[in-house]
Formats: structure tokens, sequence, C-alpha cells
């Protein structure tokens, strides 16, 4: 409703404006529409408004989603959304109809290379509820906004892409056939799972549940497995993470549940970058779900603990979240944002859906710094 309010004023701002210089404010609706849509102000600020709606209603939908999926990392609750009926006219429905929709128009290269000047300068950085915060352009090799960029902070689950690339690393059949084990458990944690010991899967779903879901139980089964066991799996992942250039960065666990696994922003953008090239890695971090099939028991269904995965307005290529007490809510993507590629790296968030909050005002602001950025060109 405050939107629909706000695009009345513009469209009375118009009016206004054309009955000046015509001395008439009598236009039909069809006339209305058009005039506004070449007002560049109004053109701007309804692109805004529409972007701001798209958004706000994404974002509750996202975590409405959220809060009834078991997660191993979390579980969110919000209050569900409610819907409000609409008194206001036609003319504001049919102008929003006929306005181009933002990120929908194929931009050439040059708009795409000047994406990040257009981020500067067009869009005002929103307030960020995370304490690290790192949005690296990935074609200019340049961070678009950084706060506590070099910051050694717990990763919690983050560990896990690490984990999957060492695995994957050693071509280990992904077809071999693991169980679960009483050493796999976490005994200090006690995180949550909803596999349990004795329960038999093949490499290739436990790399995809360590991912898509966090599992916990089938990272460290990974580890277990791998040759030399868990204590080489973790050699590999540190010396891994000095061939990487990530000198700040530290693992001793393969699940991510010990608080000693530390690492900044700055570094994670290399281990996104390096994890990205893994098919697989892709292919299981932006994975929706997951059926488990038991003979004798029912089908568990697992879910991909970032809700942004099913968002069809984000274009992911790959997606982990993380969660520990002393790490707080993390969040690690690339995604291409108005065909734009970047990684966002969101650490130490304590806001139960906070980390998908920045996310989304990450797009917002990108989205609406592109669109004013290609007003102020044709203006």
């Amino acid at each position: 409703m405050r939107n629909k309010l706000v695009a009345f004023l513009l469209l009375s701002h118009v009016l206004l404006a054309h009955a000046t210089d015509n001395d008439s404010i009598s236009l039909s609706k069809n006339e209305l529409i058009s005039v506004v849509q070449n007002d560049a102000i109004a053109n701007t600020e309804l692109l805004s408004l529409i972007d701001s709606s798209k958004h706000e209603q994404n974002e509750k939908l996202d975590v409405a989603i959220f809060d009834v999926l078991e997660q191993s990392d979390e579980l969110a609750t919000v209050e569900p959304q409610t819907t409000r009926g609409s008194s206001t006219s036609n003319a504001y429905d049919d102008l929003i109809k006929t306005m181009p929709q933002p990120g929908n128009a194929e931009q050439n290269p040059r708009q795409k290379d000047e994406l990040s000047t257009a981020v500067r300068k067009f869009a005002a950085m929103p307030r960020m509820r995370s304490a690290i915060v790192l949005i690296y352009d990935e074609n200019g090799k340049q961070p678009l906004h950084s706060k506590n960029a070099d910051v050694v902070a717990p990763i919690a689950s983050i560990t896990k892409l690490m984990t999957a690339m060492v695995v994957l690393d050693a071509k280990l059949p992904l077809d071999e056939e693991i169980s679960i084990s009483q050493f796999d458990v976490n005994r200090k944690k006690h995180s949550r799972s909803r596999m349990r010991t004795g329960m038999t899967l093949t490499r290739g779903e436990l790399l995809k549940l360590a991912l898509m879901a966090s599992d916990n139980l089938s990272a460290a089964a990974l580890a277990r497995t791998y040759p030399g066991g868990t204590e080489a799996a973790l050699a590999q992942m540190n010396l891994k993470a000095r061939e990487l250039g990530m000198s700040a960065s530290r693992f001793m666990d393969p699940t991510g549940l010990n608080s000693g696994n530390v690492s900044t922003a700055n570094d994670l953008v290399k281990m996104v970058r390096a994890a990205n090239r893994y098919e697989l890695i892709h292919q299981f971090t932006t994975s929706t779900s997951h059926t488990l099939e038991r003979a004798g028991h029912r089908p568990l269904r697992f879910h991909n603990t970032n809700p942004l995965v099913r968002n069809a307005s984000w274009d992911i290529g790959l997606s982990k979240t993380g969660y520990i007490s002393e790490a707080g809510r993390c969040l690690v993507m690339e995604a291409k944002i108005t065909e734009h590629p970047v990684i966002i790296v969101l650490l130490d968030s304590w806001g139960r859906n906070s980390r998908v909050g920045d996310a989304n005002r990450v797009k917002k602001w990108m989205e609406k710094a592109s669109i004013r950025g290609q007003n102020s060109q044709n203006m």
C-alpha cells in the first residue's frame, strides 16, 4: 500500500508538470501512463518502487519457506505473511504492467563493464547486518564493497567447500558405499543430523548432503574415508588453502563445527572462486532438495540451507551457509546480478534471517545502480 501511495504522488507530479506545459490536466489513463513513461524522474523512481516491492515480497517468501524446512544448520522462525486488498485505482496497476522490469533487459559488454562505476556513483550501499561483508566484482577483479574484510573469524560450515574440493581432487569413486560411523559424531557440539550411524550412502550422496543440506555426519564421513583418514584430509585442506593464497585461513576439522576453522572474507573469495570451478560443487550447492531412499524406511527429504536457491529472481552459481554460535550465521555465494558475476561473503550475522536479508539488499543495491546508470546515459 505504501508503494502505491508513493506511486500516485509521482503520477500527480508528472500530471502537474504536464499541466504546466499544456494548461490542462485532462488526460486519459493511457495518456497519463504514456506521459509517466517518458518522464525520466518518474520512470527511475517507479522502477525503484517496482524493484523494492519485488524484493520485499521475495524476502518474506524466502523467510517463510525457510521457517518450515528442517535444516542442519538452523531453523528460522518468522511471522506469517499477510495479504491485504487494495482499493487504489487501475491506473497504478496498468502503469506497473507497462514499465520495463528490472534485470530483464540484456546488457551489452560495455554496460557490464560500467556496472562497477554505476554501483559507486548511483546507489548508496544499504545498511548491512553482517559484521563482515565483501562484495567482489569478478569481472573487475575488485571489491564493490567491503567491511572488515581482513578480520579473521570462524567460518562454520563454509568449511565444507574446502572438504568437498580435496575429496574431489583425490578422484575417489563417487559410487563407493560408505556407512556412517560413531566416529563421525561430534560429541562436543552435539550437532543435529537426520542421518544415523549405520546408514549407508554413496560418496556422491554424502558429498551432496554435506554441501546442500550442510549435514555434518556426511562431511565427517567423507574426511574419515579420505586416503590416510581425517588427519590426512585436514592436512590437504590446509595445503590447498596455502596454494590458493588463503594465508589467514586454518582448518581444524572437516565440518566447521570447530571454531578453530577460521578465515577472512578476502580469503573466502579465493576459496569460492576455486570451488566454483568444480561442476559437482556448483550442482550440489544450488540443488534445492534431495530425497534419500532407503529400503524398509520412509524416504528422507533434505533441503538446501540457503532459501535463495529456490528464488527464481536469483541466478546462483555456488552457495554455502554456515552456523555455529562462535561464528554467527554465515553465507557465501557466487551469483550473477544484472548479468554481472559477483561473489558475496557475509560472516557473523546474528539475526535469524539477516544473512538472507543482506544478500537481497546487495542484489537490490546493484540492480538499482544499474537502472539509474542506464537511465543517466539515456538522458
